[in-house]
């Protein structure tokens, strides 16, 4: 018979006894003795000038101390959202190329939009964790379709699958900072501690990342490692601890037009822009400050205030991984970038909101109704969004925001720091450069070619453009001349020192958009379009979009946004073709996305439960204290709480929940903007309530069975008030009014709400 023959190497020699033979270890791989560790660290919606070294007066002492010891960049770009930003950061392609044209909530048959980084565009992680890294994520993933985000997955799109030895932190757009929905690794977990204990999100996610640190620097001192840290800071909400809130009370009285003008002047000062550009004018929309009523005013100031303490929060967090790597005396050896994901948002509409979903149900808070809360922004009790004059001032100096393709959406401050590496601390850099060209710059600084096959899938080339040239040369001329940019049909195009761009109105035909030009070198903030004047030039730059659209996997242009949740109930979908879900408790919590989707929707939901004399609790609740729905059986009745941000409709049984075995539920029937909640108790109807609202969003929690995990949606109830019966099962079945026009035009709604949840969470 053959001798047996290992699959593994193996240089050894094998005779028939130890003594004869010779043994051999193979060597793991390793980067070499000398290999910096990588510290990635990516904050949230956050605009050019909101840093202190960037022009604000928002505290960030321990941002600005790593721009004072490296080097800051001044004309880096990314993404106007988040999910494609990550995707090229992660990747060093553009975002197209690897499947994530918008957020990953989306997916349209296209290659350039399938929800997750394809499996031919390896990232960074798996890189460097094969080339002997160990390699952590922490904080907002977002990079895996969200409806496979759940418990039941697939997995293969979550960070552990995608290189990352570990993960902690939460895989949709945004959550609550102080309820959070989390994963640790593939499974989901409660938050450690309650808002009542001093629990933050942003603590948490450090305290994870300092932790992974120590146990690898602990265990194998031999190993570097890489940290990808994205914080769900300061995407809204803005939620802060009271003691940072309380610091900023009264600072943003004088307004954005002030603050812009000052924050301007610093930038001008420390040669953050170049000489002669101008601040943009106001964007449309945005009201000069002394003309504002004063209660506008005061609502505005206060959400102003929500955000500078979430920043300054958020940059003593960054602190304390610094101090951690200074004491481990790991810091001169590793390499820091940190940048944001895209400018500032847009999402809080003209006035700012107490609570986001409002604006994406087509609420409009007035300022006169928000200041009756005024003192809950920031806290747990709110999911506040600043007004787009803030968001402008975030901005500045540029014009437009966050989803738009003009600088405001795509300029963003930029941060390298490495003391072993870099010469000129607190050197500043002024070539052009994208977030794709993170992951080559990684890659060249360790001397590490990515790999042509990845675990058999032949791999994307690496489009972007090592930025390691600019370290020692302050005045090399930049090496990126060519970027396009190309969001929900917004485009631009940068070359050589000069911009086209446009802003798409959806349904217009894409060759009816208005381009315009500015040279972009000498008018940084495009204050003077150019195309009239320079018609042949505009041409040119049109046409070299177009090529590389064509080159980089941008077509089909696509400006759908409602049309995209047509295909929500399908095969092999968490959402049914047939529309009704059964959940059998225990289980874990559901994303959002995953849960049966009842937001703006008539619905039947039944419960089965068996229930003991005095047996009471939660039965099924979704979203938070601030908005959802909760069923629940108390004192013996069957009680429905329809929280519509904090306006609560509550209607309780006129019989009560029988003993033994029963089927207990509420009938929810949608008409307009209103509905009717009637509860049923076996089959019998026992109550009902008018509903004026109904919510098309109602949070970006969701919900849980059994009980009420994360903030109570119920003030009926103080903690997660679990079934204390036996809850075999729940029913949901959404209900359609059948065929014809008013069924179309129910699914015309259903995608619209589909559409407004998935752009909340953006």
């Amino acid at each position: 018979m053959a001798r047996f023959q290992p699959k593994e190497p193996f240089d050894g020699v094998i005779e028939r006894t130890q003594a004869e033979s010779t043994p051999w270890w193979p060597t793991p791989p390793h980067p070499g003795d000398d290999a910096p560790n990588v510290v990635v660290i990516l904050i949230d919606d956050l605009g050019y000038s909101h840093f202190g070294c960037y022009g604000s007066d928002i505290d960030t002492p321990n941002i600005d101390r790593l721009a004072a010891g490296g080097l800051q960049y001044t004309n880096f770009h990314v993404t106007p959202v988040c999910s494609p930003t990550r995707a090229a950061l992660l990747t060093g392609r553009n975002h197209h190329e690897v499947g994530m044209r918008s957020i990953s909530n989306f997916s349209t048959g296209y290659p350039h939009m399938r929800g997750h980084i394809t499996n031919h565009a390896t990232t960074m992680a798996e890189v460097l964790r094969d080339e002997g890294y160990t390699t952590f994520a922490v904080g907002k993933w977002h990079l895996c379709a969200m409806e496979n985000a759940s418990a039941a997955g697939p997995y293969d799109q979550w960070p552990c699958q995608r290189g990352f030895d570990r993960f902690y932190g939460f895989l949709e757009g945004e959550t609550d900072q102080f309820h959070p929905e989390l994963v640790y690794d593939n499974h989901a977990v409660d938050p450690p501690a309650t808002p009542e204990e001093g629990y933050h999100l942003s603590e948490d996610l450090v305290d994870h990342a300092v932790g992974f640190i120590h146990d690898t620097t602990s265990i194998r001192p031999d190993r570097p490692f890489f940290l990808y840290l994205a914080f769900g800071a300061t995407h809204a909400p803005h939620q802060a601890p009271a003691e940072y809130l309380e610091k900023y009370r009264g600072r943003y009285d004088e307004g954005w037009d002030v603050a812009r003008e000052r924050w301007f002047a610093h930038q001008v000062e420390q040669g953050l822009v170049p000489e002669g550009t101008e601040l943009a004018p106001r964007n449309p929309g945005v009201d000069a400050w002394d003309d504002l009523p004063d209660v506008q005013k005061r609502l505005a100031a206060r959400l102003q205030e929500a955000y500078a303490a979430f920043l300054d929060h958020t940059d003593a967090q960054i602190g304390r991984v610094v101090e951690a790597l200074e004491r481990l005396g790991r810091l001169d050896d590793t390499v820091i970038v940190l940048l944001s994901d895209n400018g500032a948002s847009q999402e809080g509409g003209p006035f700012g909101v107490m609570h986001e979903m409002k604006f994406f149900n087509f609420l409009i808070e007035t300022p006169e109704e928000a200041i009756e809360r005024v003192d809950d922004i920031g806290g747990p009790n709110s999911h506040a969004n600043y007004p787009w004059g803030w968001a402008q001032a975030g901005n500045t100096p540029f014009k437009w925001y966050k989803q738009n393709t003009h600088e405001g959406g795509v300029h963003v401050p930029f941060i390298v720091h490495w003391p072993a590496g870099i010469a000129d601390a607190g050197g500043r850099r002024d070539q052009f450069h994208w977030v794709n060209d993170v992951a080559p710059t990684i890659y060249d600084l360790l001397g590490i070619e990515p790999p042509d096959v990845y675990r058999g899938y032949e791999q994307l080339p690496v489009t972007g453009t090592s930025m390691r040239y600019t370290f020692d040369d302050e005045a090399a001329p930049s090496r990126k001349g060519v970027q396009y940019s190309e969001m929900m049909g917004h485009r631009a195009i940068y070359a050589d020192g000069w911009k086209a761009v446009t802003r798409h109105t959806p349904g217009v035909p894409f060759d009816d958009d208005t381009w315009e030009l500015y040279h972009y070198d000498v008018d940084r903030s495009e204050c003077h379009d150019l195309a009239a004047e320079h018609p042949e030039k505009l041409a040119e730059l049109v046409a070299l979009w177009w090529d590389e659209a064509e080159a980089h996997n941008v077509l089909p242009l696509d400006d759908r946004t409602i049309e995209l949740f047509g295909a929500r109930f399908r095969d092999h979908s968490p959402h049914p073709t047939d529309r009704r879900y059964t959940y059998y408790p225990p289980m874990t919590p559901l994303p959002a996305q995953v849960a049966a989707a009842i937001g703006g929707r008539s619905w039947d939901l039944d419960a089965t439960i068996e229930r003991p004399d005095g047996a009471g609790g939660v039965l099924y609740a979704s979203g938070t204290a601030n908005s959802g729905v909760s069923l629940f059986v108390q004192d013996d009745r069957l009680v429905f709480d329809y929280n519509c941000f904090g306006d609560h409709q509550i209607v309780e049984s006129d019989v009560p929940v029988p003993t033994g075995r029963s089927v207990v539920g509420v009938r929810f029937r949608r008409s307009g903007d209103t509905a009717v909640a009637t509860l049923v108790v076996d089959g019998a109807d026992a109550g009902s309530v008018d509903v004026p609202f109904a919510m098309r969003i109602m949070s970006s929690v969701g919900p849980s069975v059994g009980y009420d995990h994360g903030s109570p949606v119920s003030r009926r109830y103080d903690d997660e008030f679990a079934f204390s019966g036996t809850l075999e099962r729940v029913d949901i079945s959404l209900v359609k009014p059948g065929d014809g026009p008013a069924a179309r035009a129910q699914d015309a709604e259903d995608a619209a709400t589909d559409q407004r949840s998935t752009m909340a969470r953006q």
